[in-house]
């Protein structure tokens, strides 16, 4: 079983070719669209074709690795994942290739490989079960520089939710290179907030969250957001989000952070699911 090898072809993967509810959310877009805004949602999917068929990068920006891995509480291999989750970034980087995109905040230098000091992040999930589920999220700058945490008074309730997402959103215009996908943690505490907004971008495209009241504000900050005319990389039209998904956590009584958490048109990811037999799985 070489963990790895696995994990750095399902880093290939996301960077390379886009999973078909993104294309699909992609291609209704398009179709809704008229003159600018069509155009560019052309182009998009022609890079998508290109990508795919060429085995090439989908953004030149191959983004920062991020792993959310669901690990079974009786997992026999957890020594070897913890290990492979590095060396994945590092097989991936070689071999896709990957731009190298980890930089020390402070001196500048470059490993070259894709790792650093807490990188790749990893988010730990203990569930019942002896397999793991591990997801790749690579997360690219432009839109990760549009996330933001609010840290709302408690009074402002669901009505201060809306309007922080919405007006957020809305204010950066082009910037992510709409259109985008919008992550929303709410409550826990202010790190939690904005990890439940990245979780939430795992979920595919129009999948509902469970909780009626959860998808019910889904529904609305797309309906909200998208009424906003921001449009296609910022130049107008009818599609500024694909979609919304939104989490939560109970919160403290006197705290309501929101955090809001972008993502690009290239909502790319990848998933490696892992038995205890050691058998593997890309999808």
């Amino acid at each position: 079983m070489n963990l790895a090898q696995e994990l750095g072809k399902a880093i290939g993967k996301a960077a390379t070719i886009l999973p078909p509810d993104a294309v699909r959310a992609l291609e209704a877009a398009r179709e809704r669209e008229v003159g600018p805004a069509r155009v560019q949602l052309e182009a998009i999917l022609e890079n998508v074709k290109i990508a795919r068929e060429g085995k090439v990068p989908i953004c030149q920006d191959t983004g920062t690795i991020t792993f959310f891995v669901k690990l079974g509480t009786k997992f026999p291999h957890l020594p070897d994942l913890v290990r492979a989750l590095p060396e994945a970034a590092r097989v991936a980087t070689k071999d896709v290739p990957l731009r190298p995109n980890t930089v020390h905040p402070f001196t500048g230098k470059n490993p070259g490989d894709n790792t650093g000091r807490y990188v790749p992040a990893v988010t730990w999930e203990m569930v019942d079960g002896d397999g793991a589920e591990v997801h790749v999220l690579p997360k690219g700058g432009g839109s990760e520089n549009c996330c933001a945490l609010r840290m709302l008074p408690p009074g402002g309730g669901l009505k201060g939710v809306k309007e922080a997402v919405v007006e957020h959103v809305v204010a950066c215009g082009g910037l992510p290179c709409p259109p985008t996908i919008i992550g929303v943690g709410v409550g826990g505490g202010a790190d939690l907030a904005l990890k439940l907004g990245k979780m939430a971008l795992l979920r595919p495209l129009g999948q509902r969250h469970p909780e009626p009241e959860v998808a019910a504000l889904e529904a609305e900050l797309e309906e909200l957001i998208n009424a906003s005319g921001v449009g296609p990389m910022g130049l107008g039209g009818k599609t500024t989000v694909l979609a919304v998904h939104a989490e939560y956590a109970h919160r403290h009584p006197a705290s309501l952070p929101v955090g809001i958490v972008v993502q690009c048109w290239a909502h790319r990811r990848a998933t490696v699911r892992i038995r205890a037999d050691g058998r593997m799985e890309v999808v």
